[in-house]
C-alpha cells in the first residue's frame, strides 16, 4: 500500500521551530517531486514548499521564504520541512504530497496541489503563546 505519513507537528510558541517529516512506505520517493501544503480552518489549502525529484529545485511560498527549508533524504525515503521563526498565522494542518516525475518534469516542482496524486493524513502545527 502506497502511503505518506507526516510527523513532527505540535504546539510551539511564536518564534519557535519545528521539523516536519514526510515518510513514504510502499514505494520509493526517488522518482517523485514532493510538496508541502497547509490548510488552516476556513481557508483553502495552500502550497508552502516543494522539492524536485533529485532535490535540485525547491520552491517556497512568499509567506514562508527565509523561514522554511525543504530537504530530502532519498536513502531514508523521507522529505523534511524545517520551519523556523514560527508565527501564529502558520497554524494549520500540514500535508505532504507526491507527484511522479517524468523526463520532462524531473527538475520541476509545483506549489499548486493539482498535480499531486498521493497525500498524507496531515500533522497539526499550532503556534500560540
Amino acid at each position: 500500500q502506497l502511503q505518506l505519513v507526516e510527523s513532527g507537528g505540535g504546539l510551539v510558541q511564536p518564534g519557535g521551530s519545528l521539523r516536519l517529516s514526510c515518510a513514504a512506505s510502499g514505494f520509493t520517493l526517488d522518482y517523485y517531486a514532493i510538496g508541502w501544503f497547509r490548510q488552516a480552518p476556513g481557508k483553502e489549502r495552500e502550497g508552502v514548499s516543494c522539492i524536485s525529484m533529485k532535490g535540485d529545485t525547491t520552491n517556497y511560498a512568499d509567506s514562508v521564504k527565509g523561514r522554511f527549508t525543504i530537504s530530502r533524504d532519498n536513502a531514508k525515503n523521507t522529505v523534511y520541512l524545517q520551519i523556523n521563526s514560527l508565527k501564529p498565522e502558520d497554524t494549520a494542518v500540514y500535508y505532504c504530497a507526491s507527484r511522479l516525475s517524468t523526463p520532462l518534469l524531473f527538475r520541476i516542482c509545483e506549489l499548486s496541489p493539482t498535480p499531486y496524486g498521493s497525500w498524507g493524513q496531515g500533522t497539526q502545527v499550532t503556534v500560540s503563546s
